[in-house]
């Protein structure tokens, strides 16, 4: 990573030999159920965030090695225009389009061959953020939504011509690949709540699944499953124990309350599973 200009931050492409390869594609492929499976055996595309459903970040690419890394030069560049200048996702490169986020949610796709810019959605979310005050409440009235750490965004997934991204406000939005307009939005909490998504979707058999975050806040965390296809929920799993005087929504939880004490509940309990460690700090990416 380089500084060009006393203002913008500068990422070298850590995918060109998957650029690369990714060029001399001749036909599209299915992101589907058996792609994503496959996604680790597969060395001309990235389908997932950290390669595979097991996270390895692996590549078997030996295109690029101690022997040639000194002569890579610069392919092109793409300007995200993100502020603040951070950018923590994890391209996805699926039949020669990358897809990736920028600060308040923001999804772009560009052409992995020349750098040109194919699309850009933007969910027009407020630019401040008021978390709740000493009485449980915001002290301000609330334009977007209670962050405690930015507004990064850490990618998205792919499946069945479909682009799937969460929202710091905490909405899942299904955009459609080629165009990046809407197929389908759903709110995974409650509007104006403390919760908010910065972490990527992950897709397993037709499922998209979610979590959130906002524990500095204590909210009660959970994970949600979603219907790929047209974004009916399917299921919820919450990590901690909610109100005990109310019936528990699994035997799980009811278990885990026991082990808990105090009035927990009130506070909301915590334990989001939707944050995911950043990746490479930047505002424009190259290759």
């Amino acid at each position: 990573m380089r500084i060009l200009n006393g203002r913008k931050f500068w990422f070298v492409g850590v995918m060109v030999a998957l650029s690369a390869s990714v060029a001399l594609a001749q036909e599209s492929k299915r992101v589907d159920d058996n792609a994503l499976r496959n996604a680790g055996k597969n060395g001309d595309e990235w389908l997932t965030n950290g390669r595979d459903h097991a996270g390895t970040r692996y590549s078997p690419l030996k295109q690029i090695d101690t022997t040639n890394v000194s002569r890579l030069g610069l392919a092109w560049y793409y300007d995200t225009d993100s502020f603040p200048g951070t950018v923590e996702a994890t391209p996805i490169i699926s039949n020669g389009t990358l897809y990736g986020t920028v600060t308040w949610s923001v999804v772009f796709a560009v052409d992995a061959r020349t750098g040109k810019e194919k699309w850009r959605w933007d969910p027009k979310i407020g630019h401040q953020n008021f978390p709740p005050g000493s009485a449980g409440k915001p002290d301000k009235v609330r334009t977007g939504p209670s962050l405690c750490c930015g507004p990064g965004n850490r990618g998205v997934a792919v499946y069945n011509g479909k682009v799937y991204v969460g929202t710091l406000d905490a909405r899942l939005v299904a955009l459609d690949a080629e165009t990046g307009k809407v197929a389908w939005e759903v709110w995974t909490a409650g509007k104006n709540e403390d919760y908010s998504i910065t972490g990527a979707p992950r897709i397993v058999k037709g499922k998209v699944i979610i979590g959130n975050g906002g524990g500095e806040f204590a909210v009660r965390g959970y994970i949600t499953a979603y219907d790929a296809e047209t974004g009916k929920q399917l299921w919820r799993t919450y990590t901690v124990p909610g109100d005990p005087s109310k019936p528990f929504e699994s035997k799980t939880m009811e278990v885990a309350a026991k082990t808990w004490t105090g009035d927990w509940w009130k506070l909301g309990g915590a334990a989001t599973p939707g944050t995911q460690f950043p990746t490479t700090p930047t505002s424009t990416f190259c290759m």
